[in-house]
């Protein structure tokens, strides 16, 4: 039987398609092999979104090959979808690009040929690479794919030209999938894509590029309450959207679902309206703030969280200022900050103002420090209440068995290990808690409720 090892770089959307990778392997004789034993094939799934991810997509390559030399290096994703020109990275043997990952079975028993590339031209409009999972390892909580490319094309990204053009998948795909996923024990899902707010406009496109301000309300709507019908999902959350896509009828809509949870991750990337203009995000600080807003009339105290960019070329103190100013207004849950990195072929990289890696750094630390505090506070409004846990895995602390989980607003909870109960009797069920204190950074403290 061949061995195979994987290693995933970046985000959920990627995850979700090594998952699927792995299946089609196993599928084919394969078995599975940590990533730093020696195997036959290692599959890398790369990612390009800032210079990091491209030297640590290398240097898995690199490593994999040194690992075996006779092994057969596979580099799939994003780094090698934007590098498809510039040669093979060193160490790979074989180098499939975006919506070619679901033949990687196909290509390693030859079946497609002998080729060492298989990247296809995805600046077009292109069919959804139908892809599916159908198990889930130790998981309680699965990501489901529903949407790949994006037609925003934000100065600073490189994402449109890796992923390509908006598609979609079919609505009865999706529900296939999490069908089987819930006979499997599956209680959570979260629906995500490149460009979720995307979902299902290229559907009556025929061919056509979609505008970058064309957003699936409906569409994306219908999905979530197809999914919300299904029975055996206990839970929905949204993958990143963007704010323009919550307007006054779709968070409407969306508060009648019975299994959504009340999470929103909205990108913000700036809190100054001069920085978002210079990132082509389409949106000011005035329509991002009703957005959050709306949230909040809708649902009772949601998680928000975002993501930020500090250092964008040109921004200054002021600018920076703004932005500080702006995430305590809003005060978000969590906050994923990013130090702007340049990307080749990007409007951005060649802007004036570029800011020294110094100031990137402090600008971050501070924002850091404010995104912790915020943490903290959204947290302790939880003490004291009751809670629903969905538990996934035990982790021993202190010298005390703790099994922890997460509620709808994807907090971490902990609650002490009853003596007569185990991982196994926990792990996937729903229990009400009632909140008591702060065990740690990450983890509140509750104790079940008879």
């Amino acid at each position: 039987m061949k061995r195979a090892a994987f290693h995933n770089l970046g985000c959920k959307v990627n995850a979700y398609e090594t998952d699927v990778m792995k299946e089609l392997l196993f599928k084919n004789g394969y078995t599975e092999v940590p990533f730093e034993e020696e195997a036959d094939v290692y599959i890398i799934n790369t990612c390009t979104v800032t210079n990091i991810a491209d030297r640590k997509s290398r240097q898995m390559i690199r490593r994999a090959k040194n690992l075996n030399p006779e092994a057969v290096v596979v580099a799939v994703g994003c780094y090698t979808q934007v590098n498809s020109e510039k040669g093979m990275p060193e160490g790979a043997d074989i180098v499939i690009g975006n919506d070619m990952k679901g033949k990687v079975a196909d290509i390693l028993s030859g079946k497609l040929g002998l080729e060492k590339k298989y990247v296809k031209d995805l600046s077009k409009p292109e069919e959804y690479e139908d892809m599916q999972l159908t198990t889930i390892n130790g998981h309680t909580r699965a990501y489901i794919k529903v949407q790949d490319g994006c037609n925003q094309f934000c100065s600073y990204c490189l994402i449109p030209y890796a992923r390509g053009r908006v598609r979609s998948r079919r609505p009865e795909d999706v529900c296939e999938e999490i069908k089987k996923l819930t006979a499997k024990g599956v209680k959570e899902f979260v629906i995500d894509g490149i460009h979720l707010s995307a979902y299902g406009t290229d559907f009556d496109a025929k061919g056509k590029i979609i505008p970058a301000d064309t957003f699936g309300r409906d569409r994306l709507y219908e999905l979530l309450k197809s999914i919300d019908e299904i029975e055996g999902v206990e839970r929905i959350r949204l993958g990143s959207v963007e704010p323009r896509l919550m307007d006054e009828d779709f968070v409407k809509k969306i508060a009648g679902l019975k299994k959504l949870c009340p999470h929103f991750h909205l990108s913000l990337q700036s809190g100054s309206d001069t920085v978002l203009d210079r990132m082509n995000r389409h949106y000011d600080t005035g329509e991002f703030f009703e957005c959050t807003e709306r949230l909040r009339r809708y649902f009772d105290d949601p998680a928000l969280t975002t993501d930020i960019i500090t250092g964008f070329p040109g921004e200054t103190d002021e600018e920076f200022e703004e932005t500080y100013s702006f995430v305590e207004k809003v005060s978000f849950y969590e906050m994923h900050i990013f130090r702007y990195s340049k990307r080749d072929g990007t409007p951005a990289a060649t802007m004036k103002g570029q800011i020294l890696n110094a100031v990137k750094e402090e600008r971050s630390r501070r924002l850091e420090k404010l995104g912790r505090d915020l943490k903290d506070r959204y947290r302790s409004s939880f003490i004291g209440k009751e809670v629903e846990i969905l538990f996934e895995n035990e982790k021993e602390s202190g010298g005390k068995r703790y099994m922890q989980g997460f509620i709808p607003e994807y907090v971490m909870i902990a609650v002490e290990m009853p003596e007569d109960m185990t991982e196994k009797d926990l792990a996937g069920q729903i229990y009400k808690a009632k909140v008591t204190g702060v065990l740690d950074d990450e983890r509140l403290l509750a104790q079940l409720i008879n």
